[in-house]
């Protein structure tokens, strides 16, 4: 039999090895690590390991109660991944689950995540009155209604003055369009008073719009709540309610102040407004995608003090282009507004509209600072701002006023990211504590310790010092995994979860498959007639692709499950496809090396010592056979 071709150098697989070991662990140490010596040595660690937030998000607006589209579930959950990256929410993970959740999670802190995930719809609708919406049982008096003119506010300006008032104001961008937009604040909108009642409305009434018979039906059982006194009285209101003229109006309109949320979305929206007694705590609150129909009238909070009455949406958030926070000319922080290409005729439509105020269409209640109508930016349920239009603008805007950097990127977020394809409602938020999640993973470091440990004790009682082998492998596999494990995780972000740990205990058992298949294929080798020496490297070349196979099929299984799947199944298919790629790199740069020299080892041929068994007897009761004369003369 010749020798196989070739001489083994195990000194060099080793040295192989050993280099890369160093360029891991100085990577470990040293690339982007600071801090002591534990924090260098620190994996990122999932939620589950060392707490956090998850939420869970489901789509409520789908037509007929069909799920939304995968495109629109995907683009949501793009848009969603944004605003969470826009507020500065970092090593976030955005995915989807079936096909209507998105579901968010944050290792870490224990954070809120309501704002952050929740669904929003962007409108931008005309203000057409403007009442109190403090839901309290009497109003102020009329001579708050300041006129137009008599404003405190400065005049309509690019940009406020310091003294001014702390309104913000929108402005044409210089590179193109003219006039612009000032919202007033809070304390110059004025309360309805008599003359509200006279200004009349020249859009139609919401509640003249078709209602479905599932919103009729919950109409009537409000209005068997609240009493058929209370009901009449407020379907009679033409304009806010002067309790101050007719106190007796105030007990009959309190029934209102009791009902949910829920219960005064299916108000119409000319009784939301019209009812003083329903406030801005009731309003903000309605469920999601309450006031989301584009062209229906609807009522809306700015601030929680203020309620408008609002045209239908002549512009909607699918129409904006782009929102950035920048610094203006007079290094003032602005919100530039940029829409498509349809979308910038609407505006242009609607600002024309607004500051020309054709058909005197909004009430003395609702104009602003220079008498000019407002357009409301609504966000969901909530305004965000509500500018006064101080031209025709046919160009890119800008919003000014006196904005911190830090409003200014908050209110261009909510323009940029605020149009979602489909409106979701929180479903399940879960808050893993710190010490539950130190319990997880001290959990999961004693599964895999005990089965590492069994797979060793397990070698030793069968392999004896084929065994060590085994020890040495699986401590330099576990190694390289911590090793990569801690450089992913500041390269990519990749978290380790209590599923990452079950990967890679699954792996120690592919690892012992290779060490069967090795070690067996030896014994066969030296049953049939070759020394320990000459066993070794035949056996490696034949155990060698059955080993290859046996891995690439692991590996194959791990890409797939990672592909298709999604969440924390995901961490499992990469720790068990990480785990099986370095069992490799060690099978080949160090078993089989280490083994070459064991061969050359005299313990190695104790049938006692090596673990070879009966094999080595077999060989030797073999060669001291007589050899058959027949195939002598053969």
């Amino acid at each position: 039999m010749a020798p196989p071709q070739g001489q083994m150098r195990p000194g060099r697989q080793l040295a192989v090895l050993g280099f890369i070991f160093v360029v891991l662990y100085l990577l470990v140490f040293f690339s982007g690590a600071s801090g002591s010596l534990k924090d260098r040595l620190e994996p990122k660690l999932g939620l589950d390991l060392i707490g956090g937030t998850r939420m869970t998000l489901e789509a409520t607006n789908s037509v007929d109660g069909k799920p939304p589209t995968a495109e629109n579930l995907e683009e949501a959950r793009q848009i969603i991944e944004s605003r969470v990256n826009a507020f500065g929410v970092a090593e976030a993970e955005v995915v989807t689950e079936g096909n209507r959740n998105i579901v968010i999670s944050l290792p870490g802190e224990n954070r809120d995540l309501t704002d952050v995930g929740s669904a929003a719809e962007l409108r931008f609708r005309k203000v057409l009155k403007g009442a109190d919406g403090s839901g309290t049982a009497a109003v102020p008096p009329p001579a708050a209604t300041p006129a137009p003119s008599g404003s405190p506010a400065p005049s309509g300006s690019a940009t406020p003055t310091p003294s001014g008032s702390a309104a913000p104001k929108v402005t044409s961008s210089p590179s193109g369009g003219q006039g612009g937009m000032a919202p007033a604040s809070p304390s110059a909108t004025p309360t309805p008073s008599a003359s509200a009642s006279a200004t009349p409305s020249a859009a139609p009434s919401a509640s003249e719009e078709p209602v479905p018979a599932s919103i009729e039906e919950q109409r009537k059982a409000v209005e068997q709540k609240v009493g058929a006194p209370a009901w009449q009285a407020a379907t009679g209101l033409q304009a806010p309610a002067d309790l101050t003229a007719d106190p007796s109006l105030a007990d009959k309109l309190k029934p209102f102040g009791t009902l949910s949320p829920q219960e005064v979305a299916v108000l119409p929206a000319q009784m939301q407004f019209n009812v003083p007694t329903i406030g801005c705590a009731q309003l903000d609150k309605r469920p999601p995608a309450s006031i989301s129909d584009p062209k229906q009238q609807v009522v809306s909070c700015e601030d929680g003090a203020s309620k408008y009455l609002l045209d239908q949406a002549k512009v909607e958030g699918t129409d904006v282009d782009d929102a950035d926070a920048v610094l203006d000319q007079t290094n003032a922080w602005v919100v530039s507004l940029d829409f498509s290409g349809d979308g910038q005729g609407k505006w242009t439509a609607l600002t024309r509209e607004a500051f020309n105020n054709e058909g005197q269409a909004c009430d003395a209640t609702a104009l602003g600072q220079d008498g000019k109508c407002r357009v409301a930016v609504v966000l969901d349920n909530e305004i965000v701002s509500s500018p006064e239009i101080q031209g025709v603008l046919t160009g890119n805007s800008q919003i000014t006023g006196n904005f911190t950097q830090k409003d200014a990127s908050a209110l261009a977020s909510q323009l940029r990211y605020g149009a979602l394809p489909v409106t979701f409602e929180p479903q399940e938020s879960q808050n893993v504590t710190a010490t539950l999640g130190a319990s997880h993973l001290r959990a999961g470091l004693l599964a895999a310790g005990i089965g590492m440990l069994l797979v060793i004790i397990y070698a030793f009682f069968y392999y004896r010092l084929l065994g060590s082998v085994i020890f040495l492998s699986l401590i330099l596999s576990a190694l390289l995994v911590f090793g990569a494990l801690v450089v992913l995780g500041r390269q990519i972000g990749f978290t380790l979860t209590l599923a990452g740990i079950a990967g890679m205990i699954v792996s120690l058992g592919v690892a012992a498959d290779s060490f069967v298949i090795y070690f067996e294929r030896l014994k066969d080798e030296i049953r049939e007639g070759r020394s320990p020496r000459s066993a070794v490297p035949r056996a490696w070349m034949r155990a060698r692709r059955t080993i290859i196979s046996a891995n690439a099929i692991t590996l194959l299984s791990a890409v797939v499950l990672y592909v298709v799947s999604v969440g924390t199944v995901k961490g499992f298919a990469f720790a068990l496809g990480l785990a099986t790629v370095l069992d490799l790199v060690v099978v080949f740069l160090f078993r089989h090396p280490i083994m070459t020299m064991f061969a050359r080892t005299r313990a190695f041929l104790s049938p006692r010592v090596s673990g070879l068994g009966r094999a080595l007897p077999a060989r030797t009761q073999q060669q001291t056979q007589p050899r058959n004369p027949r195939a002598k003369e053969a």
